[in-house]
């Protein structure tokens, strides 16, 4: 069964399996059950349902599999000819989930 949700405002394609790098889940730790409401598509061929803009009663649950922190971004901003450079580093806070079950 395949579904379309809405988790920390970005929409995903999923299947029961499926792994995804997400954007951190607050105060969540490896092994706990995360059920997301937001679903916006459900099933496949005859028996699909599209939401309005969610599919009411659909839960998709996940699981946690750990947090961890992305990939280093460096942003460097600099101005030729004023001496003005800046160097700044980011790395994202990420939670990896596993798609356990589709229920509509």
């Amino acid at each position: 069964m395949k579904a379309i949700i809405e988790t920390q405002g970005q929409q995903w394609i999923v299947h029961e399996g499926d792994v995804l790098c997400v954007d951190r889940y607050a105060g969540s730790k490896a092994g706990d059950v995360i059920n997301l409401n937001k679903v916006l598509f459900v099933g496949e061929g005859p028996n699909a349902k599209v939401g309005v803009p969610y599919v009411e009663g659909a839960v998709v649950k996940a699981m946690l599999l750990e947090n961890k922190r992305g990939k280093k971004v460096v942003v460097f901003k600099r101005k030729r000819r004023h001496g003005y450079e800046r160097r700044r580093g980011h790395r994202q806070e990420l939670s990896v989930i596993r798609i356990e079950s589709i229920k509509a």
